[in-house]
């Protein structure tokens, strides 16, 4: 089989939402993904994914590390053998520089979305805004820049996110999973709405547990005080995905907890901050309800930190917002309520 590598150097998130565009690819051919840290965990979890290589990209992380020239050759000499790399990325992104590393280790096949002229950098190239609809959801982005290099997904795959659960699944640890954490600042929830959005839920019966990462202990704890388990930095990726796979709906921001419940079928309220566009990451092909105001003035600055004093967009969300989001996506039979909310199906 050909060995392609494929490329995604963000986040986890990001890396889960390549999914289908992995396994479109996987099926004619042996794929590496190379990751960012972040994103190695759940590049693991991806169905088609046979080995998994990690770079910090100093042109792709939030907090990148410098440029070394022994780290790039590095880098070449690491990648030299694949027949084909496929690099993927996001609309403010440019494959272009890994695509000099690539053609430094001397992979005769590269393709990838850029605005740029690539000169002899890229064999297949989309044209964002021209050849490449952008106003579209990530997956089907990244699905697109794998079809145009030869690898269309089949049709008996249905293009939804997938992860690799452990076998067997634990019994449910809760009813309903409330992950008050993200990667920056910008797309939390107020941590006092989430410890009041759980003492609800668990006021009206269900089983609540709060999730985070290891460096979210003391949120997390905050927000699950004695109604709910806090499993704040307790559990990998794939526990995660097992926890969120038991229950019933889970409350989370975009971040790749989100995406994690997409991959596993899990209704999502999504706390949605509107610094990026809601079309590309809202929760991809899941019962869904989106919550926050899209059109606040932080919308569409990919701030990592709140541009707006007292953080409107998601502190206008209410915590009786948010069990009556639950209430509607577990008890399709009780309406919504109030202006933020909108209810997307699967």
């Amino acid at each position: 089989m050909r060995e392609v590598l494929v490329a995604r150097l963000d986040g986890a998130g990001d890396v889960l939402l390549a999914g289908p565009a992995v396994r479109a690819i996987a099926r004619s051919a042996r794929v590496t993904m190379l990751v960012g840290p972040a994103g190695e965990e759940a590049a693991r979890l991806l169905p088609g994914v046979a080995e998994v290589r990690v770079w910090a990209c100093p042109w792709v992380l939030g907090d990148p590390p410098p440029v070394r020239r022994t780290d790039i050759d590095t880098l070449a000499d690491d990648l030299a053998g694949f027949d084909e790399a496929v690099v993927l990325t996001s609309f403010h992104q440019s494959p272009l520089p890994l695509a000099l590393v690539l053609r430094m280790a001397g992979v005769p096949r590269i393709s990838g979305a850029s605005v740029d002229y690539p000169g002899s950098l890229l064999d297949v190239r989309l044209r964002p805004g021209e050849t490449l609809e952008e106003n579209q959801p990530e997956p089907e982005r990244m699905r697109a820049v794998a079809a145009a290099a030869g690898y269309p997904l089949p049709a008996d795959d249905d293009g939804r996110l997938q992860v690799r659960l452990p076998e067997p699944l634990p019994e449910p640890v809760a009813d309903v999973v409330v992950h008050p954490g993200a990667a920056v600042g910008a797309r939390r929830w107020p941590a006092a709405h989430a410890a009041e959005a759980v003492r609800q839920l668990a006021g009206e019966g269900w089983r609540v547990a709060v999730t985070g990462g290891p460096g979210e202990c003391e949120l997390t704890a905050q927000v699950a005080g004695d109604h709910a388990v806090d499993l704040g930095g307790r559990t990998s990726m794939a526990e995660l995905a097992a926890v969120i796979a038991g229950a019933s709906a889970i409350v989370v921001g975009n971040t790749a907890a989100a995406h994690l419940a997409a991959a596993v079928g899990t209704p999502v309220v999504s706390l949605f901050a509107p610094v990026v566009p809601a079309v590309r990451w809202r929760p991809y092909r899941v019962p869904q309800v989106l919550l926050g105001d899209q059109d606040a003035p932080c919308r569409g600055t990919r701030a990592r930190e709140c541009p707006v004093a007292g953080h409107p967009c998601l502190t206008s969300v209410r915590p009786d917002d948010v069990v009556a989001a639950v209430r509607r996506l577990t008890r399709p039979s009780v309406p919504l309520t109030g202006p933020l909310t909108e209810e997307i199906p699967a």
